[in-house]
C-alpha cells in the first residue's frame, strides 16, 4: 500500500485518496467530484470498433487523444509503454474492448487498506492478544477464524456500498466510523477502531432485543441536568460576567467570593488556582489549594474555601459562592465536560461565571432549563487594544521593554529566551504551564518590576488564561502549532484571548504601591470616593514574521460565533451500570466505546472526545481490577507516547490489583538513578537527558495523582514530592542549555509558512460557503495539549523532507484527542 503523502492543511483521507495514482500532466481522465464514483464513467469509456475512425482526434489504435503526444499511455491508473497497448483483434471486432477499464476509486483503495488491517488484526489476535478473545465468547481458533472471515466480508460489503455513494453514518455506519478514525488519527487510530469494530461484531451478536433496549436506555444522555438532583433542589442565582480580556470581570466575581464565608474558585490551569490561593491567604483569607496531584490546606481551617482546577470542584458540598472562570471552555471538544459538570452540579447559592460574550445565549438556555435565576453583567475593556501595521520581520533587535513573545513549545521557549538575551543583552523571563507555581511567581515578579533589566517575557499560550503579567505588547512567534500530524492554525478565539493580555490596566508595581487587588489576570483599581478616572495604557499586538501578521489581523477583526453546545461525559454511575450488561471479562475499552456510539444527546450538548483513555483501558485489561478502578485509571494524567510509560501504567495497575507494592523506591518502572547522572553524561547528551527526565516527571505526577485515590497503596507521597522537585531542577538545567539552530529554525519557518498559506486558502473557502472559518482547520485533532508535539517539531523537526524540499510531509500516525484526564470530581456527580 503506497504511503500517503500530504501537504499542510490537507486531511489524511484526502492525501490517501490521491496517493494511489498520478496521471501524466498533459492528460487526466475526467474525474467526478464524489471520490466514491468510478473514474471509468467518462466520455473515453466506450468500446472500439474495427471500422476506421471518423475523426482523427477520436481514440484509434489504442492511443490517447493527443495533447502533446506523451511517450507513455495511461491505463488502469498506471503509466504504460505504448507498445504494451494493443487492441486484441477479436475484441475489436466485437466492439467489447475497453481502452480505459474501471479504475479503482478512492473508497475502493481505502477498502484495500481495511482488508489489510483485518489481516493484521487476525495475526495479533492469534498471537500476543490471544487471551483476550476468550472474554468475547470465542472458545477456539476455528471459531475465531470464522468470525474474522465473516467480519472481513462485512468490511468488503460496506466498502462496496461506499463506492456506490452510500457513506453516511446512518446508512453505512461501519465504513463511516472507520473512515472518520483514519481521517482524524491516520493508521494508528484506524487500528484501534478496527479492533473495536470486530469486538462489537462479535459481542453484539449475543445481545437480545431486551439487552439492546436496556443499553439504549442507559445511553440516554439527553438530560444531564438530572444527574445532580441535590443541586436542583437549591434555588441558585447565576451571575454571568462577560466582556473582553482585561475588563475586570473576574475581579468582580472574586470580590464576591472573598466576602463569602464558604466558597470555591475553579480555574482552567493549576497556575491560576495557585495564584488565587496565594492571594487569598496573603490577605488573611484562609484558602485551600486543590488540584489533581496536590492538596494544600492551611492549618486550622474550619470551613470550605478553596481554589481548585475545574475538574476538582466539590459537587457534594453546600456553599455560599462559586466562581467558575473561563466558562466558554465548556464548549471545548475535550475538556468541556468539566466546566459543564461544575456549572450544573455545584451546590452554591450564588454561581459566578466569567467568560466571553459568546457564552450568553448558551448560558441563558441552560439557566432556563435548570430553573436558575440569571443576572448578566457586561464589562468593557479597561484599556484599548491595537494591532500594529508591521511585524518585527524576524529581527529580535526590534523588541522593546514590556514585550511578550508567545510560543507553543517549552523547548522553543527556552531557545528563544537564549536567543533574545544573546541578541539584545537584556534579561528575559519565562512563563509556561508546567512551570512550578513558585518559579512562575518569581519569573512574573521579575518581568513586572520596571526597575530591573528583565525587559522581555517569553511565554506559552498559558498567558491567555489570565495570568498576572504586565505586558505592553504581545508578539506571536507563530500563529500555528504542531499538533502531532502537522501545523494547524490556532483558533480565532485563542488569538484574541492571548492578544488581549497586552496593555494591562496598570503595572504590577503600581498595584503594589496603591491598595489594589489583582487576581487571575482580571484586575481593577480600587478607586476612591471621587472615582478618579485612571490613565489607560494602549495594548499592542504584532507578530515576529510577516506571513503571520495577516492571520492576527484577521482574527482581531473577526467576531467569534456564539457557543452552540456544552460538553458532557457519562458519569461513573451510568458507566458502571452500563458495564453490567456485558460478560465479566469484556474489554472495558469496548464498553466505553459502545456507550459513546449508541448514546443520544440533547441539541444543547455534545459528547467529549476520547483520547488515551481507550489505550489505558487496554493496557490494564489483564489485571484484576474493579470497574471503578478502571475508570479511575482511565481518568489519570498519562503520557502514553512517552517511551516506557506503558510499563509505568501497568506496574501501577498491578499494585492496585495486588493491593500492595506501591512504595516509590520499590517501583521498577521509575528510573530514579537518572537523578545521579550528570546531564551531559547521557549517551544522547542533554537533549536525551531532557526527554528521559520529562518522562520521569510525568510518571511522578501520575504517582502523586494516584496517591490521593489509593492512599493505602501509594504511600510515598512526601518522597514523591521531593523527588519531583529534584527532577524539575534537572529539567531546568537542560532547558537552560537549549539554543536555536539557525538552519533548523529557518527550515521550520518555511514549513510553517507553507502550511499557513494553505490553511488560509481553506479558511477563505469556508467563508465563501458561509461556514465558520475555524472549522476549516479543525479537521485534525491535536494529540496532546501540553505542547509536547510542538517540542518534537522543534527538536526533531517532526516533519520529514522529501527530495523536493518542503513540499511534502510524511503522514505520521496519531491518537485521537479525548477529554483530558479528570481530576476526580466527575465521580461525585450523583450528589444525592
Amino acid at each position: 500500500m503506497p504511503l500517503a503523502i500530504r501537504k499542510g492543511g490537507q486531511c489524511a483521507f484526502c492525501a490517501f485518496r490521491t496517493s494511489e495514482w498520478l496521471a501524466p500532466s498533459c492528460w487526466q481522465p475526467v474525474q467526478q467530484q464524489n471520490g466514491a464514483r468510478p473514474y471509468s464513467r467518462t466520455a473515453f469509456d466506450r468500446p472500439l470498433s474495427s471500422s476506421p475512425p471518423r475523426n482523427k482526434r477520436s481514440l484509434t489504435k489504442g492511443r490517447l487523444p493527443s495533447c502533446s503526444q506523451p511517450p507513455h499511455d495511461f491505463q488502469g491508473g498506471r503509466l504504460m509503454p505504448r507498445s504494451a497497448l494493443r487492441v486484441p483483434p477479436e475484441q475489436a471486432a466485437l466492439g467489447t474492448y475497453n481502452l480505459f477499464p474501471r479504475i479503482e476509486t478512492a473508497y475502493g483503495v481505502f477498502g484495500k487498506l481495511l482488508i489489510e488491517q483485518v489481516a493484521l488484526l487476525r495475526k495479533r489476535l492469534q498471537n500476543r492478544e490471544h487471551r483476550l478473545v476468550a472474554a468475547w465468547g470465542i472458545t477456539s481458533n476455528q471459531e475465531l477464524e470464522r468470525k474474522l472471515t465473516s467480519f472481513g466480508e462485512s468490511i468488503e460489503e460496506c466498502t462496496r456500498h461506499a463506492e456506490n455513494g452510500v457513506v453516511s453514518k446512518a446508512d453505512n455506519p461501519l465504513f463511516y466510523r472507520l473512515r472518520q478514525a483514519f481521517v482524524l488519527g491516520n493508521v494508528k487510530e484506524l487500528v484501534s477502531e478496527m479492533k473495536y469494530a470486530f469486538i462489537n461484531y462479535v459481542v453484539s451478536s449475543g445481545f437480545t432485543t431486551q439487552d439492546k433496549a436496556n443499553q439504549e436506555k442507559l445511553a440516554d444522555l439527553r438530560y444531564p441536568i438530572e444527574w445532580f438532583p441535590a443541586t436542583r433542589a437549591i434555588q441558585r442565582t447565576v451571575h454571568l460576567h462577560v466582556g473582553p480580556t482585561n475588563s475586570g470581570k473576574t475581579y468582580h466575581a472574586l470580590q464576591k467570593l472573598e466576602a463569602a464565608a464558604t466558597g470555591v474558585y475553579a480555574g482552567p490551569l493549576r497556575l491560576l488556582a495557585h495564584e488565587v490561593y496565594s492571594r487569598f491567604n496573603a490577605k488573611g483569607k484562609p484558602c485551600a489549594l486543590v488540584t489533581g496531584e496536590e492538596r494544600r490546606v492551611p492549618e486550622g481551617m474550619t470551613h470550605l474555601m478553596s481554589s481548585c482546577t475545574v475538574e476538582m470542584v466539590p459537587l457534594n458540598a453546600v456553599m455560599d459562592v462559586a466562581v467558575i472562570d473561563e466558562i466558554q471552555m465548556m464548549s471545548d471538544a475535550e475538556r468541556g465536560w468539566a466546566w459543564t459538570q461544575a456549572f450544573l452540579g455545584v451546590q452554591a447559592k450564588e454561581v459566578h461565571l466569567c467568560g466571553e460574550l459568546r457564552t450568553i445565549q448558551l448560558v441563558t438556555d441552560l439557566c432556563k432549563a435548570l430553573g436558575d435565576k440569571l443576572v448578566i453583567h457586561r464589562y468593557e475593556r479597561l484599556s484599548p487594544l491595537k494591532t500594529e501595521k508591521k511585524s518585527l520581520k524576524g529581527d529580535l533587535r526590534r523588541l522593546e521593554k514590556g514585550d511578550a513573545v508567545i510560543l507553543f513549545s517549552r523547548v522553543a521557549i527556552h531557545a528563544m529566551k537564549a536567543d533574545i538575551e544573546k541578541t539584545t543583552g537584556k534579561r528575559c523571563a519565562v512563563v509556561y504551564g508546567s512551570l512550578p507555581p513558585e518559579t512562575r511567581a518569581q519569573q512574573a515578579a521579575l518581568f513586572n518590576d520596571p526597575n530591573n533589566d528583565y525587559d522581555f517575557l517569553v511565554a506559552s499560550d498559558a498567558v491567555g488564561m489570565g495570568l498576572n503579567l504586565s505586558i505592553k505588547r504581545v508578539i506571536f512567534e507563530a500563529t500555528s502549532k504542531h499538533d502531532g500530524i502537522g501545523f494547524r492554525l490556532i483558533k480565532t478565539s485563542e488569538i484574541k484571548q492571548i492578544a488581549g493580555r497586552a496593555g494591562r490596566y496598570k503595572t504590577a508595581s503600581d498595584a503594589m504601591k496603591k491598595d489594589t487587588l489583582e487576581v487571575a489576570g482580571e484586575e481593577l483599581m480600587k478607586v476612591d470616593e471621587e472615582k478618579k478616572k485612571p490613565v489607560k495604557n494602549i495594548g499592542l499586538v504584532t507578530t515576529l514574521e510577516n506571513f503571520d501578521l495577516p492571520i492576527v489581523k484577521r482574527a482581531m477583526e473577526t467576531e467569534v460565533e456564539p457557543l452552540k453546545t456544552a460538553g458532557i461525559f457519562p458519569p461513573a454511575n451510568i458507566l458502571l451500570r452500563f458495564a453490567n450488561y456485558f460478560p465479566p471479562k469484556t474489554p472495558f475499552s469496548y464498553i466505553v466505546l459502545r456507550l459513546h456510539e449508541i448514546s443520544s444527546l440533547h441539541p444543547s450538548f455534545h459528547l467529549c472526545r476520547l483520547k488515551e483513555q481507550i489505550e489505558v483501558a487496554d493496557l490494564i485489561q489483564p489485571y484484576n481490577l474493579t470497574n471503578m478502578d478502571r475508570i479511575v485509571f482511565m481518568s489519570a494524567p498519562v503520557a502514553i507516547r512517552e517511551a516506557g510509560f506503558s510499563d509505568v501504567i501497568t506496574e501501577f495497575a498491578d499494585c492496585v490489583a495486588k493491593q500492595t507494592g506501591g512504595e516509590l523506591l520499590d517501583l521498577q518502572s521509575l528510573d530514579l538513578e537518572l537523578l545521579e547522572m550528570d546531564i551531559h553524561a547521557h549517551p544522547q547528551g542533554s537533549k536525551g537527558y531532557l526527554k528521559e527526565s520529562e518522562a520521569l516527571h510525568k510518571a511522578l505526577t501520575l504517582y502523586l495523582w494516584l496517591s490521593y485515590r489509593f492512599a493505602g497503596i501509594f504511600r510515598s507521597q512526601a518522597l514523591a514530592f521531593h523527588v519531583k522537585g529534584l527532577v524539575e531542577e534537572k529539567i531546568d538545567q537542560c532547558l537552560g542549555e537549549v539554543h536555536w539552530d539557525a538552519a533548523r529554525r529557518k527550515q521550520l519557518t518555511r514549513l510553517r509558512q507553507k502550511a499557513v498559506e494553505e490553511q488560509v486558502i481553506e479558511m477563505e473557502a469556508a467563508e465563501d460557503l458561509g461556514e465558520d472559518p475555524d472549522s476549516a482547520v479543525e479537521g485534525r485533532t491535536p494529540r496532546e495539549k501540553d505542547g509536547s508535539d510542538a517540542d518534537e517539531a522543534f527538536e526533531d523537526q517532526a516533519t520529514e523532507m522529501t527530495s523536493e524540499g518542503a513540499d511534502r510531509e510524511v503522514l505520521s500516525g496519531a491518537n485521537v484527542s479525548i477529554p483530558p484526564p479528570s481530576e476526580g470530581a466527575k465521580y461525585d456527580s450523583a450528589n444525592v
